[in-house]
């Protein structure tokens, strides 16, 4: 099947045709964040269908009943894709990866370095969060900032570490090498202040979460808006802006969509002068 048939593609182009066409009505600012907030809740209703069906279509069920009921990340390095409001290129700074996929692939792992830095490599799977709490109960006074490299993984463990890192006032990087995506961004958004290095790689793509077979259309639906608008509430909170997310409802789940450094400050995913621009 090629780009232009894709049916994650036709679900984004018919998105963007009704978000341009909705907010032209408006100039409230106010009344244009609630609008935004609904129709990117009617975007995922609309990637949900479009999804169902290629599974389908490939012969595919659903997940298996024994599957966290959280986000699915791949823990590998899938490739940049076209995609955003402007259906520009991402970048693609895959060369500057140094991590190894075996260690990324494995449950994430908290490793107190000198200097108060506090390693995290791996998923984040189910638990990640409970054991970052024992780290954090153990040797908390001595972590002043947390180094990511990260595929991502549960969505509900990733945001219950971003909420520990803020109520701790713990700093969020991501260093030369490294990666954080899918869910990781929404921990690195945890940070009281976050930076990334110029060589690491930030990328964001759409998941689903893992369901039984009987889940119906409408249900995966309603799961997929109330999920996005836990994520839009999250990063709300977090001071970054929740339009960051629309580059994960246009990317598939099988690639990533990389943030740019431009990007990563207009939304304020990092804070200051935090991030410098990648290399080309």
């Amino acid at each position: 099947m090629t780009r232009s048939d894709s049916p994650f593609r036709s679900a984004s182009a018919r998105a963007k045709g009704v978000l341009g066409r909705y907010f032209a009505r408006f100039d409230d600012g106010e009344v244009m964040r609630w609008a935004f907030r609904g129709l990117v809740a009617g975007a995922v209703g609309v990637l949900v269908l479009d999804f169902g069906a290629l599974m389908d279509a490939n012969g595919a069920g659903a997940p298996d009943s024994g599957a966290a009921p959280a986000e699915i990340a791949r823990p590998v390095l899938p490739p940049a894709v076209e995609g955003g409001e402007t259906g520009s290129r991402s970048i693609d700074p895959r060369d500057f990866l140094r991590g190894d996929e075996t260690a990324l692939s494995r449950p994430i792992r908290f490793t107190l370095q000198p200097g108060g830095v506090l390693n995290a490599e791996g998923s984040i799977d189910v638990g990640a969060a409970a054991r970052l709490s024992d780290e954090l109960a153990a040797r908390g006074e001595y972590v002043e900032t947390v180094s990511l490299n990260s595929p991502g993984g549960a969505l509900d463990d990733a945001i219950a570490i971003a909420r520990m890192l803020r109520e701790r006032a713990i700093a969020v990087r991501v260093e030369d090498g490294a990666l954080c995506a899918s869910s990781c961004p929404l921990v690195l958004a945890g940070g009281v202040t976050r930076s990334v290095a110029p060589e690491a790689a930030v990328g964001v793509h759409q998941f689903y979460a893992g369901t039984d077979s009987g889940t119906s259309a409408a249900q995966a639906m309603a799961d997929a808006q109330l999920t996005t608008a836990r994520i839009s509430r999250h990063l709300a909170t977090m001071g970054v802006d929740p339009a960051l997310w629309l580059h994960a409802l246009d990317t598939p789940p099988q690639a990533l969509y990389y943030l740019s450094a431009e990007e990563m400050r207009g939304y304020g995913l990092v804070t200051g002068s935090a991030a410098v621009a990648q290399q080309r």
